[in-house]
């Protein structure tokens, strides 16, 4: 785990977005430098070689930690730009600046900066949260850990739920000697599967309530494939940690001198949790929605989305002053995870630009083929919607995927929810499910991995958290496609 604590405070986030909101206000030139044009990436005229950098990124994150730990150590964030970079520079000379500043800076105001708000602030608060007393790791204690996550994801999101778990888990388990298996399950089950029965629990769902999927719709349509999913992990999980358990010899917590009873410290922080949370759906309500009100380059940006994330940003910075920062101590929190993510997911959504953008040309683009499986004779083949939504959201972001496929199915909520409820349940599920196939599948993951590794766990290589889900969830999700979309 990188070093980062010396690099990296609250305040230089917050800095950051402060700034970039009075570059906003100050760029008046750039707006009209676009003449009100949109130009974007012609996803139908890409080769596969576009998506190269991409590749390239999620090669450097599996491959590099273990074959040159200390360069990585200390350069990662380098190599996230650079990969960033061998997409953009081709795309200057191909493609024109005008293109490929408007393309960036859509990436960068529309998505990396809200997505970096939102688990920042998610982050900290709830990184204010101390469960005390002493709460030991069995296998009943553990379990019960991953089952209230799961409960509480789809409430406060999966990154909410994750980092106000995650730390309670790692201490009842500090005395064992496999911990790593507890954090795996964690992520497979409160950092995705947990997140899919409200818009509030996964980004792509949010995006089908803004497209006109009702708030419920989910938690009706995916009650019985999570609650088996759930079931059969939760079942899985616990026989495996009863097995380990008891190699290690049932071991017991050093004695502690601490009177502490069991309860929560930082307790002020789980209302600010929800103001988050309420934050966060306003911002998607039309009697909230305040239009467009900046633009730079072209980029329109919604009032509504800048009041959300200076709501998060003065949420965030509320939960810092309210929060002892002694129980900050007591929890193990530090700013490196957070500083990791904002890195590494930087040259993600950078270099993965054209794989969008080729997705989004459908059956024009060069993954035309790929497309046309999820029909046959122009009938939606649900399995496949199910299998290609989840494994392009195990390595893109299963938002922008989820929409692609949203789309192909017609686009249409009212006869998405009718009619072809099985498709969008598909859909919805391989979106939500199959960001557990690995560490960037969804943002808590590795999130998760960072905290883990930070406190002395040793989680698995980018490789090896695979063969984990490749092990437990690929042949589940084998039995739930037979069960459900067959």
């Amino acid at each position: 785990m990188p070093s980062l604590h010396r690099s990296f405070s609250p305040v230089s986030l917050l800095t950051f977005c402060a700034t970039l909101a009075l570059a906003t206000l100050a760029l008046p030139d750039l707006a009209l430098a676009a003449d009100g044009h949109h130009p974007s990436l012609p996803g139908a005229q890409l080769s596969i070689v576009w998506v190269v950098p991409f590749a390239c990124m999620l090669l450097s994150i599996a491959i590099m930690p273990l074959a040159c730990p200390h360069f990585w150590e200390h350069h990662f964030g380098k190599i996230a730009v650079f990969w960033g970079l061998t997409f953009l520079v081709p795309c200057v000379f191909a493609f024109g600046a005008h293109t490929a500043t408007y393309v960036f800076l859509h990436t960068i105001l529309l998505e990396y900066v809200p997505f970096l708000i939102l688990i920042f602030s998610l982050f900290t608060v709830a990184g204010g949260v101390r469960l005390t007393g002493t709460l030991v790791g069995t296998p009943l204690v553990n379990t019960g850990l991953l089952a209230v996550g799961t409960l509480l994801a789809s409430w406060m999101g999966t990154t909410g739920a994750a980092m106000l778990l995650i730390r309670p888990l790692l201490r009842a388990n500090a005395h064992r000697r496999y911990r790593a298996h507890s954090v795996v399950f964690f992520i497979f089950l409160v950092a995705n599967i947990g997140g899919s029965l409200t818009p509030l629990g996964d980004p792509p769902l949010f995006l089908g309530f803004l497209k006109g999927v009702s708030f419920f719709w989910t938690a009706t349509n995916l009650f019985t494939k999570t609650l088996f999913m759930a079931v059969a992990l939760l079942g899985i999980f616990y026989f495996m940690d009863t097995a380990l358990f008891a190699r290690e010899g049932r071991p017991a917590p050093p004695q502690s001198d601490s009177a502490e009873k069991l309860g929560l410290d930082g307790k002020v922080n789980l209302l600010i949790l929800l103001g988050i949370v309420f934050a966060v759906l306003c911002s998607g309500l039309p009697p909230f929605q305040l239009g467009e009100t900046i633009t730079i380059y072209g980029v329109g940006m919604e009032g509504q989305n800048l009041l959300r994330d200076l709501l998060l940003l003065g949420f965030a910075a509320i939960s810092l002053k309210l929060t002892d920062k002694r129980c900050r101590e007591l929890n193990g929190f530090s700013w490196a995870p957070i500083l990791e993510v904002g890195k590494l997911f930087l040259g993600i959504f950078i270099s993965m630009i054209p794989a969008i953008a080729i997705l989004r040309s459908g059956t024009d683009g060069v993954l035309a083929s790929l497309i046309r499986l999820v029909s046959h004779n122009g009938e939606p083949v649900n399995a496949m919607y199910f299998w290609m939504a989840g494994i392009l959201s195990s390595f893109l972001d299963n938002a922008p995927t989820y929409l692609v496929f949203f789309n192909t199915a017609g686009g249409d909520a009212a006869k998405l929810m009718g009619e072809m409820a099985g498709t969008l349940g598909a859909i919805s599920a391989g979106a939500v499910f199959m960001g557990a196939n690995s560490y960037i599948g969804n943002a808590p993951n590795f999130m998760v991995r960072s905290i883990a590794e930070e406190q002395g766990v040793p989680m698995p290589s980018f490789f090896g958290y695979m063969a984990w889900s490749c092990g437990f969830l690929v042949p589940l999700f084998g039995i739930m496609t037979w069960l459900f979309f067959m």
